[in-house]
């Protein structure tokens, strides 16, 4: 039986669980901004001693590759290096917006279309489509929302969009087949779920070169 632990930084949501095959054995998650260097690690320790599984039991580490915040992506994947490398196990990365979609996909029509989104600030999102048997439409990219955003998409039925990158656009995008779904954040309760199939498969990143997936160049900003 798998035991495979996941890591979820790349929103403010902090976020571990412990799965046993496809089953949640624990997790522990805080939605306080800034809080994942204070308490990543705390719940990692705090998920294996109460669920008396020792580090060594573990069979793969699963983490957030992005898209999403630079710093929590970069505090998520060092974490989970780190353990892989200790521990000499395997790393699995997981596509952010498609974890999202996939807690999204039983609760929709069939026909409809999947949007998750990240905000990347001002009016940008990191967004993909999906069809409501999670194929791909359109692949994940950095996209700048305004009136006509997915409108192709929308005129031929319901798009489905959800994410903490979601309700700035509820404004702006005004199509009568647009939904707006809230409550819908990130979590390592679905990155553990699709991480069993890519144990199963043996699709593991390189622990010494695997950086998380940015999509775009991080840049600090000059002081006024």
């Amino acid at each position: 039986m798998s035991l495979i632990i996941s890591i979820e930084t790349s929103t403010n949501v902090c976020s571990v669980a412990l799965h046993k095959e496809n089953t949640l054995i624990a997790i522990k998650e805080n939605h306080s901004s800034q809080s994942h260097s204070r308490l990543l690690a705390v719940f990692i320790q705090d998920i294996l001693k109460e669920a008396e599984i020792a580090p060594e039991e573990l069979d793969a580490v699963a983490v957030s590759k992005g898209p999403g915040s630079y710093t929590g992506l970069r505090i998520g994947v060092a974490t989970a290096k780190g353990i892989c490398y200790a521990l000499s196990i395997p790393l699995i990365a997981i596509n952010t917006l498609e974890a999202m979609a996939k807690q999204v996909c039983k609760f929709i029509p069939q026909h409809s279309i999947l949007c998750p989104m990240i905000d990347a600030r001002r009016m940008e999102v990191y967004c993909l489509l999906q069809d409501s048997n999670q194929k791909a439409i359109m692949e994940t990219m950095a996209k700048i929302i305004d009136e006509s955003s997915f409108k192709s998409y929308l005129d031929n039925g319901k798009v489905i969009f959800f994410g903490n990158g979601a309700a700035k656009c509820k404004k702006v995008i005004m199509h009568p087949n647009a939904v707006f779904f809230e409550d819908i954040y990130t979590s390592a309760f679905t990155i553990g779920e699709i991480a069993l199939a890519k144990l199963n498969a043996r699709i593991f990143e390189d622990v010494a070169y695997f950086e998380p997936y940015y999509l775009k160049d991080f840049r600090i900003a000059k002081p006024k």
